[in-house]
């Protein structure tokens, strides 16, 4: 049971983490149920409740369209049915092009059927960001590390997928002038890219020389497979490299990555990107000793940092009391144990080899922690803090020594 809930928890939080092997432990019926859950939990409950009212042809009240909204992030009421709608369209098309693209790819080496079966599933699996995989003894995409057509696809899938429905909208719509779009969408593509760039450089430089990872490879397997194993701690979850033989700076390095996650309204978790943005954009203002957090000419509302720093503390102590705990119940050391938490945080997959050696409280906890990751800690807090009432009430300013 315990196992069974932890792989439900994992598909619906589209997390990948996995105590037992999907590809060779559960039978059709069950790929087919992880794979439901997998689709529902990357799109959210309320977008598939829209597309069954849309389906039925039935009007979405202003109460449904709240829900949507807040489920989106999107940041106003008006269009988020057309939103919705825009997702819908996106998603099969994605997962359709993937579908053929991957099926095709692995028709010769599994047979037409299968191939097909195969390419849907990581099609699903790598647009909702979660990570699960058929290809047996917990090996992921390691098969596949020198194949550049599965590589690349997988890894624009879950990178797309991670900027969020909003920027990906956006994008279309400014016809890709950056000019154009949203304060949003360019803070995201600013820090995406970044961090896929100093991704790539920070794993090259440390793994170049690791007889267990890239100083076996050719040149192009070697930068195709930092590529892929810097791109996916954004919560993709999918693996070309041992995640247990990496260097341990790499490791710490990654858990920073899986920490950030993907943007918001996407179907990646972790903190998100904005969510850093807005912090470094605040605290680097604050050095300069600017009143207001500027950037591209655009000043951030004090509300927006408050909130980015309360969800970047709230995650930041859910991580260390989980890894705390863990600590305590699992025999294993403590940079693993972390690796873990973060990636269960962060809704990623990977795993430095912990997940199928955990005890039935360490089951537990991994489980609570995708699921708070999933939902979001801010989210939860609110959730309490919502039912105590506002008086209006505003006390006189004090001042405090810090740092």
């Amino acid at each position: 049971f315990v196992d069974a809930l932890f792989t439900a928890t994992s598909a619906v939080c589209v997390t990948g983490l996995v105590v037992v092997d999907t590809g060779t432990a559960f039978t059709a019926l069950g790929q087919a149920v992880v794979l439901t859950l997998i689709q529902i939990g990357g799109l959210g409950f309320m977008t598939m409740a829209a597309l069954i009212f849309l389906t039925l042809g039935r009007r979405i009240g202003l109460g449904s369209r709240i829900l949507i909204q807040e489920s989106l992030n999107h940041l106003s009421l008006s269009g988020v049915v057309r939103l919705v709608k825009a997702v819908l369209l996106y998603t099969v098309v994605v997962q359709g092009i993937a579908t053929l693209i991957l099926g095709f790819r692995f028709a010769p080496d599994m047979g037409w059927a299968r191939g097909l079966y195969y390419g849907l599933f990581h099609a699903i699996s790598s647009f909702c960001n979660a990570g699960f995989d058929l290809m047996g003894n917990f090996t992921s995409l390691s098969a596949y590390r020198g194949d550049w057509l599965v590589s690349l696809t997988v890894m624009l899938i879950f990178v797309s997928s991670g900027l969020g429905f909003f920027v990906i909208m956006d994008i279309y719509q400014s016809r890709g002038n950056v000019r154009r779009m949203s304060f949003h969408s360019k803070l995201v593509l600013l820090l995406t890219g970044v961090l896929l760039v100093l991704g790539f450089g920070t794993i090259l430089a440390l793994e170049y020389s690791n007889p267990s990872t890239l100083a076996p490879l050719s040149t192009g397997e070697k930068i195709l497979s930092t590529a892929f194993t810097a791109a996916t701690p954004r919560t993709a979850g999918f693996s070309v490299l041992p995640t247990e033989q990496l260097q341990q700076a790499s490791q710490f390095f990654i858990i920073i990555l899986m920490f950030i996650g993907a943007s918001p309204a996407s179907t990646g978790g972790g903190i998100k990107t904005a969510t850093l943005g807005v912090v470094m954009v605040a605290v680097y203002s604050m050095i300069r000793g600017k009143p207001d957090a500027v950037l591209f000419r655009r000043r951030l509302p004090q509300a927006v940092i408050h909130k980015a720093l309360a969800i970047m503390f709230l995650s930041f102590m859910l991580v260390i009391l989980v890894t705390l705990l863990l600590s305590i119940t699992e025999d294993a050391p403590l940079l693993d144990v972390m690796f873990e938490t973060v990636s269960a945080f962060g809704t990623v997959g990977l795993s430095a080899g912990l997940t199928g050696e955990l005890t039935v409280v360490g089951r537990l906890l991994i489980t609570l922690t995708m699921f708070a990751g999933r939902v979001g800690p801010v989210t939860l807090t609110l959730a309490f803090a919502r039912r105590l009432s506002q008086d209006g009430v505003r006390y006189p300013e004090d001042r405090v020594m810090v740092g």
